[in-house]
C-alpha cells in the first residue's frame, strides 16, 4: 500500500472516531434532557409551557443570529415542513409533561422503545419489512423495562408514591411518555419524508425550533402562567437551565444532525442506549433518583445490551443491502 493511501486511510479513522465520538456526546446530552426537564418543572417550580418557550426562543434567537444568510425560507411553504412542526409540538408537550409526573429515568426507559415503534409503524403504514429480531428484542427491553421499574413497581400500580422531593404521578407521566414516544416515531417517519424536499438539517432544526417556541409562548400566555417565579430562581437553576437550553437544546442537536450527516443515521442511532447511563447518573446527582437493587441494576443492563444489539443489527443489514 502507498504511504499516502495509508496516511489518507488513517485520517480517515482518526475522522470517524472524532464524529463517533460527538454523535455519542449528543445521545448523552439527549439521555440527561429529561432530568433537566423534570427538575425545572418541579424543583426550580418554573412553569412548564414557559420552561419550553424560554429554552427554544432563546436557542431559535442564536441560530438566526448565526445562520440568517443561509436560511431556506421556502421551507415554510411546504405542507410537510407543517407537518412536521405539528409533531414537533406535540412531542415537545408531551415530552416535557411526562417528565413532570414521574421519575425522569422512567421517561427515558420508555422513549428507548421509540425505534420498535419506529419499525412496527413502517410495517403497517409504509408495508416496509420488520427488521429481523424485532419482537425478540422488544419482549427482551420489556423483561428488562419490569426489573428496572420493579423496587418501585408497587407504587406504580397503586398509585401510592411515597414522599420525595418532588410531586410524582407514574401512571399519567408513564402514559405521557408513551403519547411522545408515538408522537416521536411519527416524527422520524415525517423527517425522512422532507429528505425529498432537500430540507437540510439546519431547515428542520429551524422549524423544530420555531414550532415550539410560539406554540408554547402563546399558550403560556392564554393559559396565565405566572412567569413571576424565573425571578426567584437561585444559581444551582440557572446552570440547570443553561444545560438545557445551551447544552441539549443546541448543542445536542447539532452534534446529532453534524454527526448524522457524517456517519448515517443507522450507526447514530445504534447509540441510544447511552441515553440511559446520563439519564441515571445526572438523574442521581440531581434528583437523587437512583437505582436501590440489583434487580433494577440487572434490567438496566439488559435494555441497554438489548437495545444496542439491536440498533447495531440494523445498521449491518441497511449496509449490507446498500452494497
Amino acid at each position: 500500500m502507498a504511504p499516502h493511501t495509508e496516511e489518507h486511510t488513517a485520517e480517515t479513522a482518526v475522522s470517524n472516531w472524532h464524529w463517533l465520538g460527538l454523535g455519542l456526546l449528543s445521545q448523552l446530552g439527549w439521555g440527561a434532557y429529561p432530568v433537566f426537564l423534570r427538575y425545572l418543572q418541579t424543583v426550580s417550580n418554573i412553569p412548564s409551557l414557559s420552561l419550553l418557550a424560554a429554552g427554544n426562543s432563546l436557542v431559535l434567537i442564536l441560530v438566526l443570529a448565526a445562520r440568517w444568510r443561509h436560511i431556506e425560507w421556502r421551507i415554510f411553504r411546504l405542507p410537510v415542513l407543517w407537518l412536521f412542526g405539528g409533531l414537533v409540538v406535540l412531542r415537545g408537550i408531551t415530552n416535557l409533561l411526562a417528565t413532570r409526573y414521574t421519575l425522569a429515568i422512567y421517561a427515558q426507559l420508555i422513549y428507548l422503545m421509540t425505534p420498535f415503534i419506529v419499525a412496527l409503524l413502517s410495517r403497517l403504514v409504509l408495508r416496509e419489512q420488520l427488521p429481523r429480531h424485532t419482537f425478540k428484542a422488544l419482549t427482551l427491553c420489556l423483561v428488562g423495562a419490569l426489573l428496572l421499574m420493579s423496587g418501585n413497581l408497587g407504587e406504580v400500580i397503586t398509585g401510592q408514591v411515597g414522599e420525595t422531593a418532588v410531586t410524582r404521578n407514574d401512571w399519567l407521566g408513564i402514559s405521557l411518555a408513551l403519547a411522545s414516544s408515538f408522537f416521536l416515531a411519527l416524527y422520524m417517519l415525517i423527517t425522512r419524508r422532507t429528505a425529498s424536499h432537500q430540507a437540510g438539517g439546519e431547515s428542520l432544526l429551524l422549524v423544530h425550533l420555531t414550532a415550539l417556541a410560539l406554540f408554547s409562548s402563546i399558550t403560556s400566555v392564554i393559559l396565565g402562567e405566572d412567569w413571576q417565579q424565573w425571578q426567584n430562581l437561585q444559581t444551582v437553576d440557572w446552570v440547570v437551565f443553561a444545560l438545557f437550553a445551551f447544552g441539549v437544546l443546541l448543542g445536542a442537536n447539532l452534534a446529532q444532525i453534524r454527526s448524522i450527516q457524517q456517519l448515517g443515521a443507522p450507526l447514530v442511532s445504534s447509540m441510544m442506549a447511552s441515553r440511559l447511563i446520563s439519564a441515571l447518573v445526572v438523574g442521581g446527582l440531581l434528583l437523587g433518583e437512583h437505582l436501590s437493587s440489583g434487580w433494577q441494576l440487572l434490567g438496566a443492563g439488559l435494555v441497554f445490551a438489548t437495545l444496542t444489539w439491536y440498533l447495531r443489527q440494523r445498521n449491518t443489514s441497511s449496509e449490507d443491502v446498500q452494497r
